[in-house]
C-alpha cells in the first residue's frame, strides 16, 4: 500500500512539473530565438531583441568553470546561475559579450514560478548540450 501511494505521488509530480520548453516558449521565446547560427545573428544584430539560447547557453557553459570536469556539477552550477538571473538579471553578473550588452542591455526580471525557473534552466543546459554556437 505505501508503494502505491508512494508511485502516485511521484507520479503526480511528474505530471504537474513544469516543462522547460514550454516555460521558455510562454516567457522567453519572445525575445530569445530557441536556434541561430552565429553568421544569422550577424546579419540580424539589429532586428533581434535579446541574444538568441544557443548563445545564451554557450556562454554560460564557457563562462561557469569548475576544477574538475564533473559534468553534474557543472550542470547544478549553470541551473543555479540561470534561476537566479532569470529574477534578478543586473550587469554586474551578465555574461554577454560587451557587444551583446551594449546593444540589449540586461534583460528584465521574469516573474515565474521556482517550478518554471528549474524546468527552463534545465531545458536551456539539456537543449544546447553537445550543440555550438558557430
Amino acid at each position: 500500500m505505501k508503494k502505491i501511494i508512494l508511485s502516485s505521488i511521484l507520479l503526480a509530480s511528474t505530471l504537474f512539473s513544469a516543462n522547460g520548453y514550454e516555460v521558455y516558449k510562454k516567457n522567453c521565446m519572445s525575445c530569445h530565438v530557441e536556434m541561430m547560427a552565429k553568421s544569422e545573428v550577424v546579419k540580424q544584430f539589429k532586428t533581434l531583441k535579446a541574444p538568441p539560447m544557443l548563445e545564451v547557453s554557450d556562454r554560460l557553459r564557457e563562462n561557469i568553470i569548475i576544477k574538475d570536469d564533473d559534468d553534474d556539477v557543472h550542470r547544478y552550477l549553470f541551473v543555479l546561475f540561470v534561476k537566479d538571473y532569470i529574477q534578478n538579471p543586473n550587469l554586474q553578473n551578465s555574461m554577454c559579450h560587451s557587444a551583446a550588452l551594449e546593444r540589449f542591455g540586461t534583460m528584465p526580471a521574469v516573474k515565474i514560478s521556482e517550478d518554471e525557473k528549474q524546468a527552463v534552466a534545465e531545458w536551456l543546459y539539456d537543449r544546447y548540450e553537445g550543440v555550438e554556437f558557430k
